[in-house]
């Protein structure tokens, strides 16, 4: 049997961030992903927002993490050559009654640490988009865009520079702790002996880890899903920021976001399902974003919305329950020796990456706890 120090399991943005971590670090670092290809789940089917932790609680994880994360991002970025754009974003009230929810947005922000925003009157905002309708607004300038793909190829680099390795089409099937390591068993029947294991399989998160013998069941959560649904717009965007309205029931709002290039999409919206496998887009969902658009762009020309794609949210929260933080958890918390599971890394997973690999290195070296 072959052995290895750390094996990261998913090589989506953040298990590359993590593996990246450990390699960096000194270690020898196998990551294993089960597709033909790096990021092509909840990693590339996203906003590619860099969000500035606006709205998380204070002190949990996805507070803590965005806002160191994309700090590390934008700088790594620059570092990089990665194509990325400080562009901004506008949260906007359209209505008397959404005030109060924009003062809150400004308050939990200030207390995350986000010093730069700013509060804007209807006239402040309309002076930088014209086409917008709002009765108020904030401004994010730290919010930004970024080349998903051209990200995870500088992390695969950065690995593979480091001596790591990547292992295609090796879908990990279960887990169990022996005396001196960790085995995995992938579904060809391989095995792999590690002394250190990362969960970090993103919508197949809890599968694997309800198949590692040892792992306490009740330290494994429901797994949920939320599809997200993007519409395309047709034509030029007349926006030069993101947009978005105040946040929703388990999303942000149908908001308008842009590409490096700057076409403008919206979504995504929320929509329960029973599998991460379900990502068609049903044009009849058009509908309820032109409603949802015209809220702030009332211009938005009929049949200009074109179905683009869909991406699954790897939620911990069913339809009716308060939003969840992200779960890292270590030996502290399940008591298995060597193992971190990775489990809710849904948004603001891809500003957080960085600081999640920085967070699970420091973990795995006893100098926090999860």
């Amino acid at each position: 049997m072959e052995r290895v120090d750390c094996v990261v399991v998913g090589a989506g943005v953040v298990g590359l961030a993590v593996a990246r971590a450990l390699a960096l670090a000194g270690r020898e670092v196998m990551l294993l992903e089960a597709t033909e290809a790096i990021g092509t789940g909840t990693s590339s089917r996203n906003s590619e927002v860099i969000h500035s932790g606006l709205y998380y609680d204070t002190g949990s994880l996805k507070a803590r993490l965005c806002v160191h994360g994309q700090s590390l991002l934008y700088a790594y970025c620059a570092e990089r050559g990665i194509g990325h754009q400080r562009c901004g974003k506008l949260i906007v009230a359209t209505n008397a009654e959404q005030l109060p929810k924009l003062q809150q947005i400004a308050q939990q922000a200030a207390a995350n640490g986000v010093a730069d925003l700013q509060s804007l009157t209807r006239e402040q905002a309309l002076a930088l988009e014209p086409h917008l309708n709002c009765v108020a607004a904030l401004l994010s300038p730290g919010t930004g865009i970024v080349d998903s793909h051209g990200l995870m190829l500088a992390l695969l680099g950065d690995l593979e520079n480091a001596g790591g390795l990547l292992a295609l089409h090796t879908a990990v099937a279960q887990g169990r702790r022996e005396r001196d390591g960790i085995v995995l068993r992938a579904r060809d029947g391989t095995e792999l002996k590690a002394d250190l294991v990362v969960n970090a399989a993103g919508l197949g998160a809890q599968t694997l880890a309800r198949h590692f013998a040892g792992l306490d069941p009740r330290f494994v959560p429901e797994s949920h899903f939320a599809k997200g649904n993007y519409f395309s717009l047709s034509g030029k965007s007349p926006f030069q920021r993101l947009i978005y309205p105040v946040p929703e029931a388990a999303g942000l709002g149908t908001h308008l976001t842009l590409d490096l290039g700057g076409q403008a999409r919206f979504g995504p919206d929320v929509q329960w399902v029973e599998s991460p496998d379900d990502l068609r887009v049903d044009a009849a969902r058009a509908a309820a974003f032109y409603d949802g658009v015209r809220a702030y762009w009332p211009d938005l020309p009929h049949g200009a919305l074109l179905p683009a794609y869909a991406g699954i949210r790897p939620k911990l929260q069913g339809p009716h329950g308060p939003g969840c933080d992200f779960v890292i958890q270590g030996e502290a918390e399940h008591g298995v020796a060597g193992l971190v599971n990775l489990f809710g890394i849904e948004s603001p997973g891809l500003t957080s990456a960085l600081a999640i690999g920085d967070f699970v290195r420091d973990l795995l070296a006893g100098q926090i706890r999860g």
